[in-house]
């Protein structure tokens, strides 16, 4: 089976102060396409403590064996959350990629820690990719703390990208440097929490509104953006239909743990007319 859409990244183990769960892009990512309606291929890496039953059944694996899932600490710091590194599982590589997986139509690389490597941005001829990039511009600092880093291979992958989405916090200590890359993508967004999004077509930036939302949880939701920003575009060769599509899902998404929020087709569209409503579209 060729699925329609592939995430490529590690799934994780989130340890927050209301215990464990499963997570990472590559989690979000799936779980998104699914629900959407499509037929979905991962590509990751994992080890025996990570749920079995944590992705749908007709997701279709492929598992790199590791000792241990990616495992972070998710906390609280004085600037904002803050992220520390307990594990890590298998780099995930070209060699990896079943040869018919090459001719999906989307393409989703989402790195948590730096364990996608750039070259897969290559393999993909006649698939849209999509890079969601926090994975990319992150390093591990003493006792596993997580700081922003620049993306250094950033000009040896966005001449393959479709669409590239950072958050604000991943990329808050050189913006000015981050901004360039989405002169160099058709299709792009700095995602902004409550405040919305900055979309960036064919580098020109333009405002997202954000769909009104009561947060239980914000992990996962520029995953989630991310994801149907991809989906959206593709289908509909419009980037500000997509951008508002990924603004209503990831609104969704955060009225929910985990991926308890994700709406299905039905409920997206329903939560997109009325986002359009109020925004007199």
């Amino acid at each position: 089976m060729t699925p329609d859409f592939v995430a490529i990244g590690h799934v994780t183990v989130d340890r927050t102060p209301k215990g464990s769960a499963p997570g990472g892009s590559a989690y979000y990512a799936a779980h998104t396409a699914h629900r959407l309606g499509l037929e979905v291929g991962l590509l990751t890496s994992r080890g025996p403590d990570f749920p079995a039953t944590a992705l749908p059944p007709d997701v279709a694996v492929v598992d790199i064996p590791a000792p241990h899932t990616t495992t972070f600490e998710i906390g609280k710091g004085a600037t904002g959350r803050s992220l520390r590194l307990r594990s890590r599982a298998s780099d995930l590589d070209a060699e990896h990629l079943p040869p018919e997986w090459r001719s999906v139509p989307l393409v989703l690389l989402c790195p948590v820690a730096n364990e996608v490597d750039p070259l897969l941005a290559r393999v993909f001829p006649d698939g849209a990719v999509a890079v969601a990039a926090q994975g990319w511009l992150r390093k591990r600092s003493a006792k596993g703390a997580i700081t922003p880093e620049r993306w250094e291979a950033a000009f040896e992958v966005l001449p393959h990208v479709q669409a590239l989405v950072v958050s604000a916090e991943d990329i808050a200590p050189f913006e000015a440097e981050a901004l360039e890359w989405f002169q160099h993508v058709p299709v792009g967004a700095i995602t902004r929490g409550r405040a919305g999004a900055t979309l960036f077509v064919n580098g020109e930036p333009y405002h997202v509104a954000p769909d009104p939302a009561t947060e239980v949880s914000g992990i996962g939701a520029g995953d989630v953006f991310a994801t149907t920003l991809l989906i959206e575009y593709q289908r509909q060769a419009d980037p500000w239909e997509a951008a508002a599509a990924a603004a209503c899902a990831a609104a969704a998404a955060v009225e929910a743990p985990g991926a308890a929020g994700l709406p299905d087709r039905e409920t997206l569209e329903m939560r997109l007319a009325a986002y359009r409503r109020r925004r007199g579209g």
